[in-house]
C-alpha cells in the first residue's frame, strides 16, 4: 500500500469513517434453490466484510438455514453477531436451532442479536418467548433506535422513516421496527434487506442522508415487492436508477416479475439483476453469481 492510500485510510479511520474493502454476502434461505439446499418462504444471507462474518435473519422453518449451511459447507463457528431484520417467523425462525447446533462448537456462536426498537412490543408478544429462549443460552439482544456501527463500515438503519408512502407490508402492521443492513464502501453503498418494509427508496433515501448521495453499488435481499403495482414498480425502479442502482438481487419477498421490471426500467441486465437462489452470491468487486437456476 502506497503512503498516500495508508494516509488517507488513517484520515477515515481518524473521522469514523472506516469502508469496507472486502465483501461477499451469500443467500443461505429464499424460496428458490440450485444445485444445494432447500427454499422455503424467508430469507438469511451470510455477509462475509473483510474477514467477518455476520448471520443477516436466520430463514423460517427451525432448521432450513442450518441444513442448508451443511450443503454449502458453510460453518457458523466465529460468527458471534446475527442480525434480525423484523420480528416476522420467516426471518426469525432458524435463531435458536442455529445458536444451539454451533454452541457445541463455539459458545460464542450467535450470542449477540441485534434488532430494530420496537420487536418486543406487546403487539408481537411471541417475540417475548424467542427472547426467553435466547437468553437463556447466555446470549443476549441488543436494540437499535438509529443508525449504529456494528463492524468497521458496517452499519444497521435502525428503524427507517416513513417518507414515501411505500406500503410493503400486508395486513395492518406496518412493522415499524424494520431494519436493513448498509455496507459503505469505496464504490459506494450495499443494501441488505429482510424485506424492507419501511420501503427500498424510504430505506435508500434514509442511508444517503447518512452517507451522501454516493452510489448504490447494489441491493440484496427482499424487497416485497411481489404485490406492487406496474405504476410502483416503474416509480421504484427510477427512483433505484435515480441512486445509481449497479446490481439487484431480488429474494425472498422481492417477486420474479419484480425482479424483471426493476431490471427493465432500471437499466440493468441478466448479469446485474436476478432472482435470488439458495447459495447465489455478490462480490464486491465482482458482482453477482447467480447459481445456474437463476443464470
Amino acid at each position: 500500500m502506497s503512503r498516500l492510500a495508508i494516509s488517507l485510510l488513517l484520515a477515515a479511520t481518524a473521522l469514523g469513517q472506516t469502508r469496507v474493502r472486502k465483501a461477499d454476502i451469500q443467500v443461505l434461505s429464499t424460496m428458490l434453490t440450485d444445485n444445494n439446499g432447500i427454499g422455503e418462504w424467508g430469507f438469511a444471507a451470510m455477509v462475509d466484510v473483510d474477514g467477518r462474518r455476520i448471520l443477516f435473519d436466520t430463514g423460517a422453518r427451525p432448521d432450513t438455514v442450518s441444513k442448508n449451511l451443511g450443503e454449502l459447507k458453510v460453518d457458523l463457528a466465529g460468527v458471534t453477531d446475527v442480525i434480525l431484520s423484523h420480528n416476522h417467523g420467516d426471518h426469525t425462525g432458524g435463531l435458536m436451532t442455529l445458536r444451539r447446533d454451533a454452541m457445541p462448537r463455539d459458545a460464542k456462536a450467535l450470542s449477540r442479536a441485534h434488532v430494530g426498537k420496537g420487536i418486543f412490543a406487546p403487539r408481537q408478544g411471541w417475540m417475548a418467548k424467542v427472547r426467553a429462549e435466547y437468553e437463556a443460552t447466555g446470549a443476549k439482544f441488543v436494540e437499535h433506535d438509529s443508525f449504529a456501527e456494528v463492524a468497521p463500515g458496517v452499519w444497521l438503519t435502525g428503524p427507517v422513516p416513513r417518507k414515501h408512502p411505500e406500503r410493503n407490508w400486508s395486513g395492518s402492521d406496518n412493522v415499524p421496527e424494520d431494519m436493513s443492513m448498509v455496507l459503505d464502501t469505496p464504490e459506494g453503498l450495499v443494501l441488505i434487506s429482510g424485506c424492507g418494509h419501511a420501503g427500498i427508496i424510504n430505506t435508500v433515501e434514509h442511508a444517503r442522508h447518512k452517507f451522501g448521495a454516493r452510489p448504490l453499488v447494489a441491493a440484496i435481499g427482499g424487497f416485497h415487492l411481489f404485490p406492487a403495482s406496474d405504476e410502483n414498480l416503474d416509480w421504484t425502479a427510477a427512483k433505484l436508477k435515480e441512486f445509481g442502482l449497479r446490481n439487484f438481487l431480488g429474494a425472498h419477498c422481492t417477486g420474479i416479475e419484480a425482479t424483471y421490471r426493476i431490471r427493465e426500467k432500471a437499466g440493468l441486465s441478466r448479469k446485474t439483476c436476478v432472482v435470488g437462489a439458495v447459495g447465489a452470491r455478490f462480490t464486491l468487486g465482482t458482482g453477482i453469481s447467480p447459481g445456474n437456476v437463476a443464470r
